[in-house]
């Protein structure tokens, strides 16, 4: 997998420092601390346990992305499973304070670059039909909806739309955001 050029990070509200450079590159165990933060912050009681974020960055069939800045602190991360026919986002998680920027997009375009050098015919994933930000960048990507698994987040009960992006179709033009 090759690595993508740094993209700007924001700068840290209130700090008035010129914004970091954010660089894409495969995960390792030394992130799992960085990764269990992130995961408890955006996941709340539906967040990945430490051993099973250990399990999946070094599972077969598995490539999981980290978005770092310019110090190393990994403030973005995302994960495709590869099946031999389709792939799978696995998750997609940004750092509250780098939301917004990018990030999850270049995390994503890399693994569905992935997906297409490792012969995937489609990548699908699951959303929550509340996270109105991921829809628009999964809609972007050219994702479609499937179908709707009701109750497929817990706790909570919340419904998930089911997406598919075709990976044989020409990838659609993409904007920034």
């Amino acid at each position: 997998m090759s690595q993508s050029p740094p993209v700007p990070a924001p700068p840290v509200p209130g700090s008035g420092r010129a914004p970091a450079e954010v660089e894409v590159r495969p995960l390792t165990a030394a992130d799992l601390p960085d990764l269990e933060r992130m995961e408890a912050e955006l996941f709340g009681p539906a967040a990945w346990s430490t051993q099973s974020l250990a399990d999946e960055i070094v599972g077969p069939g598995r490539t999981y992305v980290g978005a770092a800045v310019g110090d190393g602190r990994l403030v973005g991360y995302a994960g495709l499973w590869f099946d031999g026919y389709d792939a799978q986002v696995m998750t997609v998680g940004t750092d509250s304070a780098y939301q917004g920027r990018g990030i999850a997009r270049r995390m994503l375009t890399v693994l569905l670059d992935h997906a297409r050098t490792v012969g995937a015919d489609a990548v699908l994933l699951e959303v929550r039909v509340d996270n109105d930000p991921a829809m628009h960048l999964y809609d972007t990507l050219g994702f479609v909806r499937l179908g709707r698994r009701r109750a497929y987040y817990q706790p909570g009960d919340v419904d998930a739309w089911t997406m598919r992006l075709d990976l044989r179709a020409p990838a659609p033009a993409t904007t920034p955001g």
